[in-house]
């Protein structure tokens, strides 16, 4: 056959359309949203590209309408989970083994199938799942899949590309080879283009996966398998189960041939997953690769020369934007006393401002929480500030669960700074804020520093370029993404690598060619070109 150093297509970032009154794209996603709404689906497990229905079935329903049922899923049970890793291993022969051009090709084309035929119903299906508004559907479910899947296909071609020196009697190579055994995806609720890359860059570098998405998110992920299926991802390379988490991990685990875990969600479980699996250490034949991003409490920190505008709308935006459900949403804020008057009247008239409701109306910014669980505690935290004496809300505090899990945003005052809402991390719209007096500038970043177990994202407002290197360098452990003069969230594929240290994670930059160097395992090759026939060294000679 022919051979060639191929180029890939320059991965550009998807452009972000606006659903504005008016736009194609804003008709086309309400009607897909009608449509799907008033349908029912069946999803069935994934596996050896069979769709496997078990009986055991659980229902789908958006959170914003719980009593409205979209469809049910089914549940695996362990002889499922066993066939999926047994499927897993039969088929990662032939797809590591394929040609790396050939695997580029089937994943540029599910970001075009996104980009284009399927970008309305997969932004829906976000929408209705997990009660995404259509600007942060169209951010996350199609533009950021897009961007994942188009700039690791570049990435993984600058990781191939990067070679060791050789001289004229040897000529060293490198080769990238996938793991050996399969890579197990645990994937969260709250981003669908998470929910596609934990699978797909695994697999993109020759891996075979186990992908279980999360239960809420079942929905939109189903999706996502039916454009890879589209795309040509060949039988048993990305196989899907859903079901008890527990249950499905510890027979993952238990496998001699499990050779890395790709996680995003909670700190306590990716703790949980790593303490398995180094008591099933000495099972395994290979050490497996451990990458996890996790929790956050994320902070704006605001120095005296802020605009105090500008702060406010980082608050706005950072903290409420999908409901707080971000890892990188900020949930702790330190405004110095000169600003506070200002900042707070500015906030205030944002929240109240804000339209909550069905994300159908596309005049609500603010739309329901996830499921029941989350509002319950949601909802503890703000009843308890509202008769603790070193809390005050400001502006929100109300919650209602009748048709949807809607929490109110809501804006905390702390008098101590190691209020348990500055510390806690919640996932919601709520914001907790201590103001300080300016002359503790210092005092504070120790502060920000010191507060939470967390390093994910941070920012700081500042018109004083001394002040904001201060910062940068003071808080450079406290986050992995750290903005200045910006809102802790949106961080862009290729632009801002993703993740952070402490209990936030590994570490290791969804978005980058970073975390796909830990998909694969490199062997040197050296070939020497005219081989020695003599032991002899010349300093052996009389």
């Amino acid at each position: 056959m022919g051979k060639g150093f191929f180029q890939v297509p320059t991965a550009i970032n998807e452009p972000v359309k606006s659903y504005a009154p008016g736009t194609p794209e804003r008709e086309e996603v309400l009607a897909t949203y009608k449509e799907m709404y008033n349908s029912t689906v069946e999803v069935p497990l994934y596996i050896n590209g069979e769709e496997i229905k078990t009986g055991d079935t659980g229902t789908m329903s958006p959170p914003h309408d719980h009593k409205h049922v979209l469809g049910t899923y089914h549940k695996a049970q362990k002889k499922h989970v066993q066939e999926a890793i047994d499927t897993a291993l039969e088929a990662r022969t032939e797809w590591a083994g394929l040609a790396w051009e050939q695997r580029a090709a089937v994943f540029l084309k599910a970001a075009e199938l996104i980009a284009g035929p399927y970008r309305a119903k997969i932004n829906a299906a976000t929408m209705l799942a997990q009660s995404k508004n259509i600007f942060q559907a169209e951010i996350d479910a199609a533009c950021e899949l897009i961007d994942f899947l188009r700039f690791n296909v570049e990435f993984m071609t600058q990781i191939y590309n990067d070679q060791p020196a050789s001289t004229s009697g040897a000529w060293n190579r490198l080769e990238y080879r996938p793991l050996e055994g399969f890579v197990y995806a645990i994937t969260p609720f709250n981003f669908t283009a998470i929910a596609g890359n934990l699978p797909a860059s695994a697999a993109l570098m020759g891996n075979t996966v186990i992908w279980k998405p999360s239960d809420s998110q079942i929905y939109s992920a189903k999706v996502i398998i039916d454009i890879f299926r589209e795309a040509g991802v060949p039988e048993g390379v990305i196989n899907v189960v859903y079901g008890d988490p527990v249950m499905i991990t510890d027979t993952v685990l238990a496998s001699p041939d499990f050779s890395g875990v790709h996680f995003t969600g909670s700190t306590h479980v990716f703790k949980d997953i790593w303490s398995k699996i180094g008591a099933n250490i000495n099972t395994y034949k290979t050490y497996p690769r451990i990458v996890g991003e996790t929790g956050g409490k994320d902070f704006i920190v605001a120095h005296p020369s802020a605009n105090a505008k500008q702060v406010a709308t980082g608050i706005s935006r950072g903290a409420f934007e999908f409901q707080g459900q971000k890892c990188s949403a900020a949930s702790r804020a330190y405004i110095p006393k000169s600003l506070w008057e200002d900042v707070k009247k500015y906030v205030i008239e944002d929240v109240k401002s804000f339209k909550m409701g069905s994300p159908e109306d596309m005049g609500n910014f603010i739309t329901a929480v996830i499921h029941e669980g989350s509002f319950d505690k949601l909802a503890k935290y703000i009843d308890q500030a509202k008769t603790d004496a070193d809390a005050e809300i400001i502006v929100g505090g109300n919650h209602d669960k009748s048709k949807g899990y809607f929490i109110e945003p809501t804006v905390i005052l702390a008098k101590d700074p190691k209020y348990t809402t500055m510390c806690t991390e919640l996932f919601g719209p709520v914001i907790t804020i201590y103001v300080y007096e300016d002359k503790d500038w210092n005092k504070t970043l120790k502060l920000v520093d010191g507060t939470s177990e967390y390093a994910l994202t941070g920012a700081i407002f500042s018109r004083d370029r001394y002040a904001a290197a201060e910062a940068t360098k003071a808080l450079q452990n406290a986050a992995g993404n750290f903005y200045i003069n910006d809102k802790p969230t949106g961080a862009v594929v290729g632009q801002q690598p993703f993740g952070g240290a402490r209990a936030s994670g590994t570490n290791d930059k969804a978005g980058s060619y970073l975390n796909l160097l830990r998909w694969v395992s490199p062997r040197t090759i050296k070939e020497t070109f005219v081989t020695p026939v003599d032991y002899r060294y010349p300093f052996l000679g009389e």
